[in-house]
């Protein structure tokens, strides 16, 4: 079994973005993703939390936040009470040093709260401001809530997943937020170069959870167009090349296979003892192979169920054709890819010793990322530190909290609502 490295954080390590400052007002995953993709690589994130803190606070596995202790990584939190008039000045006090704001209010929420971008900018006129939600600040869903289950619903990425004799199939994790949390994360550094490069001016970033995951079906509306027709829902097969599928083997493991080219279609026949089918009309090319996929599917599946699942991928590695093994995490966590390439590593934990996470992403070779910092486990957990860079000494603190517009704690218990 692969062993996971086990890693320090690297507290003092150099990273590109040093010195841009992030205020973080988003909760669950988007916005949490855009500031963690930046903030791994140095960026100095405070999460803005109220009394009832981050909703990823509340997502445990066997007891834990683990998905808090993820996201949250390499942040800081201040606790502000934005329903109080001090705490919303202390905000607008921190907008005035920092380079990007983050928010996934509903739309709306930000101006009722006095804290709408011609505020932030006036306060900042070089500000980036993200804007996440689900549907866009304007539009006829605007209001809508911002759930990413519907965005993978309606975008059209529901009705293409599945098998063509069942229901359409949601994603089993958080594929609209995951695709808006990087291609965010891309668009701060856009505007930052506009700011800091050509000598522009702050803006906003309206960043619905619909557009990325929409843009990355690709070219749906074009193929509609051309054809008149709706892509059917095809399981593992591609609608473009054949073969392409999950096989079982024989020990109830399962591979994938995408032999999409003419030359590994015509090596894989050649591997399974087959190459009289290569110049079978209904084979020959990949027009003929989309037409008979039922009938070439069964015969590579016949010849897989022979094998093992470590004898299959050894037997394909030797002949050169496209086959890789399906994992489920479990069976990931024990392959040495995992770990010569450290895409896990342990790191300490106050609560579980160790917990792994994945390491950062992208690599870069000069100026590489770090994960330099545990999630804070308390709300406003930084409050002294950060604060003290407003010139707030402890004894402003501790009247702020007796106030309630500053709060450092566990959380409290919420209230409902999500604006």
């Amino acid at each position: 079994m692969a062993k996971i490295p086990s890693r320090n954080f690297a507290t003092g390590a150099r990273c590109p973005l040093d010195g841009v400052r992030i205020l973080d007002l988003s909760r669950v995953i988007a916005g949490n993703m855009v500031s963690l993709a930046l903030a791994d690589f140095g960026a100095e994130v405070i999460k803005v939390e109220p009394p009832e803190g981050d909703a990823l606070r509340d997502w445990m596995v066997a007891g834990v936040a683990a998905n808090w202790k993820v996201y949250a990584r390499n942040k800081k939190s201040v606790g502000l009470n934005l329903r109080k008039p001090e705490g919303r000045e202390i905000l607008l006090r921190l907008v005035e040093t920092a380079q990007v704001f983050i928010e996934n209010f509903r739309p709306g929420t930000l101006e009722k709260m006095g804290l709408g971008p011609d505020v932030l900018l006036a306060r900042n006129p070089k500000l980036v401001v993200m804007r996440v939600s689900g549907w866009g600040q304007d539009g006829p869903f605007r209001h809508k809530p911002g759930f990413g289950t519907l965005i993978e619903g309606m975008s059209g990425f529901a009705a293409m997943n599945g098998f063509p004799d069942r229901e359409p199939v949601l994603p089993p994790t958080q594929m609209a937020d995951m695709y808006a949390g990087y291609i965010g994360s891309m668009a701060v550094m856009v505007a930052l170069r506009e700011v800091e490069v050509n000598g522009g001016s702050g803006q906003v970033i309206d960043l619905p959870l619909f557009d990325p995951l929409f843009a990355a079906l690709g070219p749906q509306a074009a193929s509609y167009q051309l054809s008149g027709k709706v892509r059917p829902r095809s399981g593992s097969r591609s609608t473009t090349a054949a073969p392409r599928n999950a096989y079982r083997t024989r020990d109830d493991k399962w591979v994938s296979m995408s032999a999409s080219t003419q030359k590994m279609t015509e090596r894989l026949l050649a591997a399974i003892g087959r190459p009289e089918l290569i110049d079978d009309p209904r084979y020959r090319t990949n027009a003929d192979r989309l037409r008979n996929g039922d009938e070439l599917d069964d015969i590579i599946a016949q010849f897989i169920r022979k094998m093992d699942l470590a004898a299959a991928l050894e037997f394909f590695d030797q002949a050169e054709v496209t086959v890789g093994p399906i994992y489920d995490i479990s069976q990931l966590m024990q392959d040495e890819y995992i770990a010569e390439r450290e895409i896990l590593a342990n790191y300490p934990d106050e609560q579980m010793g160790e917990i792994a996470m994945h390491c950062v992403v992208p690599r870069l070779q000069g100026t590489p990322g770090a994960i330099r910092k545990p999630a804070p486990t308390l709300i406003g957990e930084d409050n002294a530190q950060v604060l003290a860079g407003l010139g707030i000494d402890d004894a402003r603190i501790e009247a702020l909290m007796a106030a309630d517009a500053v709060y450092r704690g566990p959380q409290r218990k919420r209230s409902g609502g999500d604006d």
